[in-house]
Formats: structure tokens, C-alpha cells, sequence
């Protein structure tokens, strides 16, 4: 039996495809590559596509700073019906008044326009949003009533690609915040318009600084997944190491006993221009830690032990 590889510390941009969960996503990575310390930063539902960022080994310390960042997509929103879900997936649970016109370019780019900017959006009942410590989607297939609560999210930009009146749609490209949902959008779009909406198709196309350029191939991680060994190589391959850091989130690189200070847990004297939260790294490129650097003084705020190969 050939020995066992080491775990790879890096990340691995998916696009992925329509279908798997984003935990499915994970699991077929974990497969894949033979590890267990795989994530993701920012959830895709099973009906969307597009970029899904994989976090591997200690880089999963980075998480909640990949997941903060900003995302993009190209959304198509239907007119004429609202689903339980928001999406194509969903029951239909609402239906504008017979005689409902399409909606026009026009009055779809002025209601868009009006709600660029911070909102206030009830996300979708069935979502990753946890109450009481479980996902709102949990409860709602258990019977229980959920009254999702408003959540202050913000949409940067929004462009009408398309219009569509055979069926009554529009296809857009959107940038938001952590946070938001299109699905929750494409209902709220719609009712702006006088009739009732749905997500009928989504893709992430940004995700922080990773875009749809480069990612791998989210059919070939999932049959990598079921044991083809040169598949798997393909996999890990594909991962960018620590030497891409940069991209992720500000760094800050120290000298040898900063270093070894910040590994040891102690503060020292922030460098000069570093401040709030950034990758820490060695003269060698080699990451320390995640540090939050405020009043001069640069912390730890997770320790790093990047142990195994950057790729």
C-alpha cells in the first residue's frame, strides 16, 4: 500500500456545479484528497453554480475572514410566480393577478435602482440561517413555522443584462455583501414591480478576490471524489498554497524572532501602516498566524501551524 500523502494547507476555487449541496462539495474534496480539514467560505444552493471557495487544512482558520468578503453573480429572475424556497426548486405558494403585464426594462432598472445601496431583507425560510443553534431550513421541513427576521445587507451594484417577456424574466449581474440573498432579491424585485418573483438560475462569479478564471471543475472534484487516481492528482494540483496568501486577505510580514514571538502567542510592535486584521507571515513567505494589529501593538488572533506542503 502506498503511504499515506500529507495534508495539503492551501485553497481550492470549485466552480461548482447545479445539483450537490455545498456540503456535498466538501465531502467529495475530503474524498478526494484523503483529509478531513476541508470548508468552505459562503454557502451555494444545490440549484446555483459558480464559484465555491475550499478552504484546506490550517488555511480553514481563515474562514470567517474569506466568508466576510464580498460576492458577484449573474441571477435570472422569473416573473409571474413566488415558490416557498425563492427558487425554481420550490412549490409555488403565490401567483400575480391574472392580466399582470410583464414588467418592463424600464420600470426593472428604476425599481432596481431604488434598492441599490444598505436594505433591509428578510432572508428566505428555507436557509443555512441558524435559530436556536439550527438552520432555519431544518425547521421549516419538520412542519414549524418560521418568521424569519430582517437582516440589514447591503446591495453594491446591479445591472440589467436581459429582458425576457417570453416568459416574463430578467437576467442580472449583481455585487453584494456578506449576507445576502438574490433569492430573497428576486422576490422583493418583483413585488416593487406589482407581481410576484423567483430565482430560476444562479451563478457565482466572485467570491473576495477569487473569480470563475481558474477554478476547477466542480464535476471533476465530484467523480475525483469516487476514486480516480489521476482525477485526484488534478485535485491537488489545482490547490494555491500560502504562497497566494496575498489574495486572500492583508498580510503583514515580520522578521524571524517577530515570528517567533507571534508563535508563542505574545505581542509585539505592529509594523509600520498594519493595521486591523491580516495573515501574518515569515520572512520565507511562510504564514504565522492571523493577527489584529490596533494602537501599534500586533496580536494574535489564531494561531497558524502550516505544517504541510503549499502547492
Amino acid at each position: 500500500m502506498p503511504p499515506r500523502r500529507p495534508p495539503i494547507d492551501g485553497v481550492l476555487r470549485v466552480d461548482k456545479p447545479r445539483g450537490p449541496t455545498s456540503h456535498d462539495v466538501v465531502a467529495a474534496a475530503r474524498r478526494a484528497l484523503g483529509q478531513r480539514e476541508v470548508g468552505h467560505a459562503g454557502t451555494l444552493d444545490p440549484m446555483a453554480t459558480g464559484v465555491l471557495v475550499l478552504m484546506l487544512g490550517e488555511a480553514t482558520k481563515l474562514s470567517a475572514h474569506l466568508s466576510a468578503d464580498d460576492k458577484a453573480y449573474d441571477a435570472t429572475v422569473g416573473f409571474g410566480a413566488e415558490t416557498d424556497t425563492l427558487d425554481a426548486e420550490g412549490e409555488v405558494v403565490a401567483r400575480a393577478p391574472e392580466g399582470t403585464a410583464a414588467p418592463t426594462r424600464e420600470a426593472i432598472e428604476a425599481a432596481l435602482a431604488a434598492m441599490v445601496g444598505t436594505i433591509s431583507q428578510v432572508p428566505p425560510v428555507v436557509s443555512a440561517i441558524k435559530v436556536d443553534g439550527e438552520a432555519m431550513h431544518a425547521r421549516v421541513r419538520r412542519g414549524e413555522v418560521v418568521v424569519p427576521e430582517a437582516r440589514e445587507v447591503v446591495l453594491r451594484e446591479a445591472v440589467v443584462t436581459a429582458v425576457r417577456t417570453e416568459p416574463p424574466e430578467c437576467s442580472l449581474s449583481v455585487a453584494v455583501s456578506k449576507g445576502f440573498y438574490v433569492r430573497s432579491l428576486a422576490r422583493d424585485l418583483a413585488l416593487a414591480l406589482g407581481t410576484r418573483g423567483h430565482l430560476t438560475a444562479l451563478r457565482r462569479t466572485r467570491s473576495g478576490t477569487f473569480t470563475l478564471d481558474g477554478s476547477f471543475d466542480g464535476a471533476v472534484l465530484m467523480a475525483a471524489s469516487r476514486g480516480d487516481a489521476a482525477m485526484k492528482d488534478e485535485v491537488r494540483a489545482a490547490v494555491e498554497g500560502w504562497s497566494r496568501a496575498a489574495s486572500w486577505m492583508p498580510t503583514a510580514t515580520v522578521d524571524e524572532e517577530t515570528a517567533r514571538a507571534l508563535r508563542f502567542g505574545r505581542p509585539v510592535s505592529a509594523p509600520p501602516g498594519v493595521e486591523g486584521t491580516c495573515l501574518v507571515l515569515d520572512p520565507a513567505g511562510a504564514p504565522v498566524c492571523v493577527g489584529g494589529a490596533g494602537d501599534g501593538t500586533l496580536r494574535v488572533l489564531r494561531g497558524i501551524s502550516a505544517t504541510s506542503p503549499s502547492c
